[in-house]
């Protein structure tokens, strides 16, 4: 826990992480009630513009009430990294203290919030051709073959990811392929760039079931609201399928339906099904790696505002 008692007030930022779907919005509009803040997005896929509906960015309605920042800021032909999401993140936690503003961080990307607080290593920039080399030997080779011969040259990195894993062998492949150098040697070297200030962490952690049934109903109200057409659009644009934005929860299976290859029902429980997926795989990194001044273990309610906005020193 950190000793946040007799620290610089003007330096506080608070964090408030957990799985989708688990109402961290909601907790931190509350917040933003009771004080002045900005909520900056911690989200790697709220980050694009073309996805509104689809990754529930806070509504126009939030937006109005609340300073919102790094929502839909990026295109979707466009990748945000870790690196390119940090510089951003630091100069809207910057702008907010100099309007004596509470910068709030919000999101379920563990990478980021560890970026946040900690830094990141320093790893040269891939460019966009190596990148998609490294994603077309990848489909070309298959998942095993990607693996095996990213162990002759990296096998450190290689023997701590999955053969499932595609994002991070491709990540470690295109910076060898970058760099002349393994990914493993750039991770060994000290972390830089984090945010500086006070940081009071608040985990939001319900029970499996209600985040579960959270995500089903989420489903349904995303269709409601224009989900379908939203991704017909960006299919319309022709992207490269490997972009993240093209990767969002929910893309796959509906692009499947508006190509009538997949039935209506059969896509909204392929979406739910998805997400649950992936909310369970973030319950399991904020456990293990999450360290927080307070976590939330029920269903959200108001009465914990208060116990969180105790931690925040005035």
């Amino acid at each position: 826990m950190n000793d946040i008692s007799s620290k610089d007030v003007s330096q506080n930022i608070l964090v408030i992480a957990g799985p989708t779907a688990s109402g961290k919005s909601a907790i931190a509009m509350d917040i933003a009630q009771k004080c002045n803040s900005v909520i900056i997005n911690a989200d790697s896929m709220q980050v694009y513009s073309d996805l509104q509906i689809l990754t529930a960015r806070p509504t126009h309605q939030d937006i109005e009430t609340t300073p919102h920042a790094l929502y839909g800021v990026i295109d979707g032909s466009r990748r945000c990294n870790v690196r390119h999401w940090l510089e951003l993140a630091t100069r809207e936690v910057e702008k907010a203290r100099l309007l004596g503003k509470l910068p709030i961080l919000v999101g379920g990307t563990g990478l980021y919030l560890n970026a946040a607080r900690h830094g990141i290593s320093q790893i040269p920039e891939v460019s966009e051709e190596i990148h998609n080399k490294a994603v077309s030997l990848h489909q070309d080779i298959g998942a095993r073959s990607f693996k095996e011969l990213l162990e002759q040259i990296d096998s450190q990195t290689a023997s701590r990811l999955a053969e499932g894993d595609s994002q991070r062998l491709i990540r470690a492949m295109e910076v060898y392929w970058q760099t002349n150098t393994p990914l493993s040697y750039w991770q060994s070297h000290p972390l830089t760039g984090a945010i500086s200030g006070n940081f009071i962490h608040v985990a939001n952690l319900p029970p499996r079931q209600l985040i579960y049934n959270s995500i089903n109903q989420r489903v349904h109200k995303m269709i409601e609201e224009g989900a379908l057409d939203e991704v017909g659009a960006l299919v319309a644009r022709k992207l490269e399928p490997a972009l993240p934005v093209m990767k969002a929860l929910g893309v796959r299976q509906i692009a499947a339906y508006l190509k009538s290859e997949l039935a209506f029902d059969l896509m909204l429980e392929s979406i739910a099904q998805d997400t649950r997926h992936y909310a369970k795989r973030q319950f399991t990194w904020f456990k293990n790696n999450f360290i927080s001044e307070f976590t939330n273990n029920e269903k959200y309610s108001k009465r914990i505002i208060s116990e969180i906005f105790s931690l925040i020193p005035r």
